[in-house]
């Protein structure tokens, strides 16, 4: 779907970027990764021609760019950016028709899409399509972009660190819904990060550079296991077994027969309920299965009250998503100082449980792999380290 020739970019006496060749398969994401300076946002911009390559080709969908316009290149192509860009004088609807609008699209196709759209990514059309860009947050403004940059339905997105202006915790949803995203419309996407575990959670090939020079192009798994050079294992960093987590879904290891509790809560079905418990906690759930919270077996048997031995909870605040990252569920199992955490879907239905048991198995086996890869610059030391 994309190709680079010997692609050069100069300034003068810099070479920003030098003789990279590379391919991204249609329906993949291939996400630019290197320190500041390497290139990659230069390489983004000579696509849709932002940029003029110095030399070199570059051929989308089987056409080299030079030979299209570059209003009509950039018709056929999405793009995305940290800063978002939204018209402050344009509602949210009228934003994410911005390209519709001018291929001539009638009023009620534009409307149509625009609700299509802000579904897609979230946002609920009845509530957002009138609103202005100053009253929505960051994370919502990122998700508005990539309904900009998808309406069109063009077959290519350029995204240029589009979640890199967001809280850590916003960031890790928009990863996550880009990545059903581009589960369900099968996107060419070149994405460009400062993150490696960005890179790792979302790309199926990353391109790592280094002073506007390609250093190694390849799957994540490859690059953690097999890195290039020094250069690459010192920036994908030590931690690899940890970084492989971002690759592994929640839903991989969910288990799914944890014991509930559903409509009678008196002292005595608690107490019942507890008893033939094999497992520690027995959870709380309403009638339609939502979580509610918990209670505590251990406590009970040591003679704590059924009150003081349940913990209610609101599962937006306690629970992750089946398609969350096992680094995602790690990190917010210590923050919360727990030892498994709740897995939900989006309206709160209890769906199982993922321990830390369970990660430190697929540490164990990801640990073990990279030990085990013949000529290894790590090993695992590292990864326990």
């Amino acid at each position: 779907m994309i190709r680079l020739e010997n692609v050069m970019k100069r300034y003068g006496e810099t070479t920003a970027v030098r003789g990279l060749s590379l391919e991204v398969a249609a329906g993949e994401i291939c996400v630019l990764i290197g320190p500041s300076g390497c290139g990659k946002t230069t390489t983004l911009r000579m696509i849709n021609r932002l940029i003029e390559p110095t030399s070199g080709r570059i051929v989308v969908d089987g056409h080299d760019v030079t030979e299209q316009s570059p209003e009509l290149l950039r018709r056929g192509l999405g793009y995305v950016i940290q800063s978002v860009g939204l018209f402050p004088h344009l509602t949210v609807a009228d934003n994410i028709v911005t390209v519709p609008r001018l291929l001539g699209w009638d009023r009620g196709r534009m409307d149509a899409r625009a609700t299509e759209l802000l579904a897609l990514v979230g946002l609920d059309p009845r509530e957002y399509a009138d609103k202005y860009p100053r009253q929505l947050s960051g994370g919502e403004a990122q998700r508005v972009g990539v309904a900009r940059a998808l309406a069109a339905d063009p077959p290519v997105l350029l995204m240029d660190e589009p979640f890199g202006a967001v809280d850590p915790l916003t960031r890790e949803r928009l990863q996550a819904e880009f990545a059903r995203i581009q589960r369900e419309l099968h996107k060419t996407v070149v994405f460009v990060t400062h993150d490696v575990d960005e890179a790792i959670r979302l790309a199926d090939r990353i391109a790592v550079m280094r002073d506007g020079q390609l250093q190694q192009y390849d799957t994540p798994e490859q690059i953690l296991d097999h890195p290039a050079n020094k250069f690459v294992h010192d920036f994908m960093g030590a931690d690899r077994a940890l970084k492989r987590l971002g690759r592994v879904r929640v839903d991989a290891v969910i288990r799914a027969d944890v014991p509930v509790l559903s409509a009678n809560r008196t002292a005595d079905a608690i107490a019942e309920r507890a008893a033939c418990s094999e497992s520690r906690f027995v959870y709380l759930v309403d009638a339609d299965h939502r979580l509610e919270g918990w209670f505590d077996c251990r406590a009970l048997a040591n003679g704590a009250s059924p009150e003081s031995a349940i913990t209610t909870v609101d599962w937006r605040e306690v629970a992750v998503r089946p398609d969350t990252s096992l680094k995602e569920a790690l990190s917010r199992m210590l923050g919360l100082g727990f030892r498994s955490i709740s897995v939900v879907d989006g309206t709160g239905v209890l769906l199982g449980i993922v321990g830390l048991a369970d990660i430190e198995e697929t540490m164990t086996d990801s640990d073990a792999h990279i030990a085990s890869v013949p000529g290894g610059l790590g090993g695992a030391g590292e990864a326990e380290a």
